[in-house]
This record gives structure tokens, C-alpha cells and sequence, in this order.
């Protein structure tokens, strides 16, 4: 067996600035892994992790120190240990399973045991410097119904209430990004559950959130930047309710199952997040989706533009496009 692997850069425009807690983003960038084999090539989208250093030219020279190996026929379990979790290994793992459903015939999430179902995915707030402003965000997004709502330290409730006062009708989860201290916490979870929000993501730093091994929170919370991998749960497991998974963080698809079938073995909910991207991005997500209670993947609704042929977003309903596109199986 013989592959070809090729690897790139790619940018692609916001919207609007997308702001949250810590960061603002104008464009958002991430590499494509393309691996091909007998005539198909299998292709993969990461943003990577920023916050724990990655970039495009470290997930780029992360997949290069593997090429050999793929080249020579390493499949999505041997990556399991070639490579550490984050964005390259993601990249890698999702051309991979497009390889794999090109050359078998058989659809991603046929493989992964699912149905390729048309799934609901939040669509996302980002922080303005007002909180009548995010109200008004709420307001013109008249085709959706479930929000989640970027905050920080500044005023956290009022924003809420001017979202609520915007949209009686939405249904509303928030993230922190690690924004709050535990007393800010403690404040204002008994006020957000008042105002209707039904789960709170990440209100504690990563790695100083041990304060909630002993606190019973009004709001199940949700670990995003305090569990990465298999290798964080049982912490997370202490002092959350859920996980969100990302692809990104936990390096694909096929981690991210396993990852998702021992937190359910914990009793815990399982979210699915992105660090945002085109469709390309969102479709392995997609497959997990499907077991998951939350779903975040409105990467494209955030961009310009988006990939050709890929996801069809319809009132907040993400659904697989009629055309060929990740993971699905040649027409024979």
C-alpha cells in the first residue's frame, strides 16, 4: 500500500468579529490533511487548540513527523499512538475516515454505528461591549431557538436578561471560557437558572476549578477547556456534569467516540463543540452529534463564506448535503 499525504493552510473570513472571554477573531485559520490512496483522497479540517500553544505551523510539522507512517498505511488506531491529542492528529484521523468510506463504500456514520440524522446545533452569541446589543444578536436571529452565549466577568446576568427580554421563547446555554472566579459563580448561577439557562460551560480556569469538587450547582455544568482527552475525565468527572468534546482537543473522531462512551459510563451529559471552521471541520462532529445531548457545531454560520457542497443549515438544523462531501460513500 502506498498513500500520498498532502498538507496546507487555510483561512476563512468571519462574519463579524466573534469575540469571546479571552480572544476576538477576524479570520479563522486551521490546516487541511488530504491522504490519497487507489485513486480517492480522503480529506480533514483542524483549528488546533490556541490556547495550548498550537498553530498552523506546529500542527503541520506535527503531521509531517508521521508521514512516513501514513504513507505507509497507518490507520486511525496506530495515529492513537503515533500522535498526541490536539489539531494535527484531528486533521489526520478525519481524512482518514473519508479515506476509509471512499474505499469501502460504506458512509462514516454508518461506520461509527449511527445514522447520519439531521441534527440541531446552538448557534453562538459571541460578547459585545453592551448587553443590549447581544439581545439585539438574539433578536435577529429569528430561525433559531437555541442560543449558546459567549461571557465574561462584565455583567453576566444583565446580558442574559436582555437576551431573555429579546427572545422569550429561546432556549439558552452560556460559556464562561474560563471568565469567572467561583464566588462570581456562586452568584450568579441562581440568577442565570432564574432567567431560563439550562447548562453553564466552562465558568472556572483550567486547572482551578478544583473549588467544584464540593459545590452543588443550581445548572450542570460543562467541562470544555478542563477535559481535552480520555486522560482528563476522571478529574472532570469530580467536578462536572458534562464534557464537551471537541475533535480538536482530543485529536478526532475516533477518540472523541471513545471518549464519549466512557463519559455516559460516568453518568456524565456529553456535548460536542468546535473551535470553528467550515464544514469540513463540522462533519466528524456531526457523526458524534449523533449520541450527544448538546451539539455546537455552527462553525459555518460564522463565516463569510463557506465550503461548496457542504452542510445545509435550515433553522438551526444542520443536515448532510445531497451532493458527494466527507464521509459519505460514493455513489458505485
Amino acid at each position: 500500500m502506498k498513500r500520498q499525504v498532502s498538507c496546507h493552510i487555510e483561512s476563512w473570513a468571519a462574519l463579524i468579529p466573534f469575540r469571546i472571554s479571552r480572544n476576538v477573531w477576524h479570520t479563522f485559520e486551521g490546516i487541511v490533511c488530504e491522504i490519497g490512496q487507489d485513486g480517492y483522497i480522503g480529506r480533514g479540517e483542524a483549528l488546533g487548540v490556541y490556547y495550548l500553544g498550537e498553530r498552523n505551523e506546529t500542527m503541520l510539522a506535527d503531521i509531517e513527523s508521521v508521514r512516513a507512517g501514513l504513507e505507509s498505511g497507518a490507520g486511525r488506531e496506530d495515529l492513537l499512538d503515533l500522535m498526541q491529542p490536539g489539531g494535527a492528529r484531528c486533521a489526520a484521523d478525519a481524512a482518514l475516515w473519508d479515506l476509509e468510506s471512499k474505499l469501502s463504500g460504506q458512509s462514516a456514520w454508518e461506520a461509527a454505528g449511527v445514522e447520519p440524522n439531521p441534527i440541531e446545533t446552538v448557534f453562538t452569541i459571541g460578547l459585545e461591549d453592551e448587553p443590549e446589543q447581544m439581545g439585539a444578536k438574539a433578536a435577529a436571529a429569528t430561525d433559531m431557538n437555541l442560543f449558546k452565549v459567549k461571557l465574561n466577568d462584565d455583567r453576566p446576568v444583565e446580558r442574559i436578561a436582555a437576551i431573555r427580554e429579546a427572545r422569550a421563547d429561546a432556549r439558552l446555554v452560556v460559556d464562561a471560557n474560563e471568565g469567572w472566579i467561583f464566588e462570581q459563580l456562586q452568584d450568579v448561577a441562581p440568577k442565570l437558572q432564574q432567567l431560563g439557562v439550562i447548562m453553564i460551560e466552562q465558568p472556572l480556569k483550567r486547572g482551578g476549578d478544583e473549588q467544584l469538587e464540593n459545590y452543588t450547582s443550581p445548572l450542570p455544568l460543562c467541562a470544555d477547556e478542563s477535559c481535552q482527552h480520555l486522560g482528563e475525565l476522571e478529574q472532570a468527572a469530580r467536578r462536572y456534569q458534562m464534557i464537551n468534546i471537541k475533535l480538536d482537543k482530543c485529536g478526532g473522531l475516533t477518540h472523541g467516540l471513545a471518549l464519549a462512551r466512557a463519559a455516559r459510563e460516568k453518568n456524565l451529559g456529553v456535548m460536542v463543540g468546535c473551535m470553528g471552521g467550515t464544514s469540513l471541520a463540522m462533519a466528524p462532529s456531526h457523526v458524534l452529534a449523533q449520541i450527544c445531548d448538546f451539539v455546537d457545531i455552527d462553525g459555518p454560520l460564522l463565516l463569510k463564506n463557506d465550503r461548496l457542497g457542504g452542510f445545509v443549515y435550515e433553522r438551526g438544523i444542520a443536515s448532510l448535503p445531497d451532493g458527494p462531501f466527507w464521509g459519505i460513500a460514493p455513489k458505485k
